[in-house]
């Protein structure tokens, strides 16, 4: 490769860089000048969560590197259903909810990437402004022969799906994103496409699709997909969400899930999640032992820094450290309204408050030790909660709830 660009060295060195259509290409577009590039997203819910991030991430870098982005909200392909990396159809969603989702996501990419009319200042768009403009047929003599049966069967996405019943529906969505980006390269010049690790198929549909059109080149970069402690994929089907916007994800429970991220990944999130300088995190991955949860609390910090501001990841980082120190009583902890008239037994109340999904798994960690109420430990799954203004609750070591009694 001739010089590497600043920009692909920065994603290089921070791991973002999984899979590209033509590294060597897109590094002499950099090298040119300012470019576009999209990264999309359908509005299937009304935040972002952690699992979006890496892209996120990347691509603010690319706006602070001097780059125009465009962030796509899916109406068009959001009422089809995505079925990359999944076993099942995604629900319909109806119009209204589409807004709602849309406005919602809004909220999070701004907490990341600005928005106004600079030349590097991002844009928001909204595929089904120009895909509700063709009628089935219009869209088959339009695209129809630019996508083959066989290309569009290999796609371990499609694949994957045969097996369960792929809908013709489904099917078609491959399409539609490669329409995205030909619609986007010849309104806004954009010839770059930023996705996830699982949307690699879907993404170089469409740099095939504008070579066929137009005879032109332009490229997709993909970043790996971030995976919980166990190894499976952060999301809202899989249930392990920790949502960008702080009506859904406190800034507290943010802050904690970083603070709590697996010794082996602390490097790596350094790396990805804060623009910490690079000869920081360096330093900070070469601790070990105890020593090692200060790069934990820097970690924690940073990122919840970023997307909520210097302000809540300082009440953040203090709501933790009183906790962990025995004060309990910080108003900056993840707080539930809950009636509490009489008394109520303890796995009830850990179900209806919010912190199990079923009373087994209240049960399951009352026997194991792991439920404290008000710093007092309790082991016996008849325990009575008594009516109180407050009541800290504290499950496992480093989880806590504040439950107010209206």
């Amino acid at each position: 490769m001739k010089k590497q660009n600043e920009l692909l060295k920065e994603l290089e060195a921070r791991g973002f860089i999984n899979q590209s259509s033509n590294i060597e290409g897109l590094n002499d577009a950099l090298n040119q000048g300012r470019i576009v590039g999209y990264w999309g997203t359908d509005p299937t819910g009304d935040s972002l969560h952690v699992g979006h991030l890496a892209s996120l991430m990347l691509i603010r870098w690319f706006q602070k590197y001097g780059n125009k982005p465009i962030l796509l909200v899916g109406g068009a392909t959001g009422r089809i259903g995505d079925p990359s990396e999944r076993d099942k159809s995604r629900p319909m969603l109806t119009d209204e909810q589409i807004k709602i989702n849309s406005e919602g996501l809004r909220r999070s990419i701004s907490k990341f990437i600005k928005f106004g009319e600079g030349d590097t200042d991002a844009i928001m768009v909204d595929n089904y402004d120009w895909m509700k403009n063709y009628s089935h047929m219009d869209f088959l003599r339009e695209f129809g022969t630019d996508f083959t049966i066989p290309r569009m069967l290999s796609m371990e996405s499609v694949k994957r799906r045969l097996e369960k019943g792929m809908t013709f529906l489904e099917f078609n969505y491959m399409t539609f994103q490669a329409v995205d980006f030909l619609t986007l390269y010849q309104r806004h010049n954009c010839v770059l496409q930023f996705c996830g690790a699982d949307q690699w198929g879907n993404s170089v549909m469409g740099v095939e699709l504008v070579r066929k059109k137009l005879g032109k080149e332009v490229f997709v970069l993909s970043t790996s997909l971030i995976t919980d402690s166990k190894g499976e994929k952060i999301g809202k089907s899989a249930g392990n969400a920790v949502w960008v916007n702080e009506d859904k994800t406190s800034p507290y429970e943010y802050y904690q899930y970083f603070r709590n991220t697996p010794d082996d990944l602390v490097e790596k999130f350094l790396k990805i999640f804060t623009e910490i300088p690079l000869s920081e995190i360096d330093k900070l991955a070469k601790l070990q032992g105890a020593e090692l949860n200060e790069a934990k609390k820097v970690l924690a910090f940073a990122a919840t820094e970023i997307a909520h501001g210097t302000e809540e990841a300082k009440k953040a980082a203090a709501a933790a450290t009183a906790l962990f120190a025995g004060g309990a009583d910080s108003e900056n902890v993840p707080c539930v309204e809950l009636e509490v008239k009489e008394s109520m037994g303890i796995i009830d109340f850990l179900v209806v408050c919010g912190l199990f999904q079923s009373k087994s798994e209240a049960r399951r960690m009352i026997e194991q030790g792991g439920i404290q109420i008000d710093g007092e430990k309790i082991t016996d799954r008849e325990y009575m909660i008594s009516p109180a203004k407050e009541i800290m609750v504290q499950k496992g070591k480093k989880t806590f709830l504040k439950v107010v009694n209206k």
